[in-house]
């Protein structure tokens, strides 16, 4: 076999197994929504999927990890999202840290409204075990790298970001996605009151 024969084989399989991936996880999504964690089971993913188990279990250790991979990729969605609207800030000449807290928190909520299935799936604790430690530690690394635009302002970044919890919480389980929003802009526009 040639090596552009191999090339070719090797990029078609890893399309494919990208494909079936991706596939798996959409199929997890849809069920770990619409049914729960505990209820899902790997069986039902796999048809949903068009995939085979041994497949799923090529790609992933089982159905914590499907979970679990959702929420590292939703994460890193929403690291994305708070980043790229912070640097547009800084870019438009905001140096100041409420207004840039602001806009990665504007970011970060209309993440959840965008995706609100997936981040009420997390919120609701039909989780895997300790998925509730993997969420504490997540929050602090927020609240550190919320640290970095508040120089010295420990008690301040915990005010913020324990308000903003509570309003990702209660945005993303509301049954209203316009209240929902209505109440993310009027949390944004009472922290930056209370703090400015």
């Amino acid at each position: 076999m040639s090596s552009d024969t191999e090339r070719t084989v090797t990029v078609r399989t890893s399309e494919r197994g990208a494909a079936t991936r991706g596939a798996l996880l959409d199929a997890a999504r849809e069920i770990f929504v619409t049914s729960g964690f505990a209820e899902a089971g790997v069986t039902e993913v796999v048809a949903r999927a068009g995939a085979s188990v041994g497949s799923l279990y090529h790609h992933f250790s089982g159905k914590a990890d499907l979970y679990l991979t959702l929420f590292e990729e939703f994460q890193h969605r929403q690291t994305q999202r708070t980043r790229q609207a912070v640097q547009d800030a800084r870019t438009a000449g905001e140096n100041e840290p409420m207004p840039l807290f602001l806009a990665g928190a504007r970011a970060y909520l209309e993440g959840c409204l965008t995706e609100r299935d997936l981040a009420a799936l997390f919120l609701r604790g039909d989780a895997p075990p300790g998925f509730e430690v993997i969420m504490r530690d997540r929050l602090r690394q927020w609240a550190r790298r919320t640290a970095a635009l508040f120089e010295h302002e420990d008690t301040l970044v915990i005010v913020v970001t324990g308000a903003l919890s509570a309003v990702v919480q209660e945005v993303t389980l509301s049954e209203d996605p316009e209240a929902a929003r209505k109440l993310a802009e009027d949390a944004l526009l009472i922290i930056a009151r209370t703090t400015g």
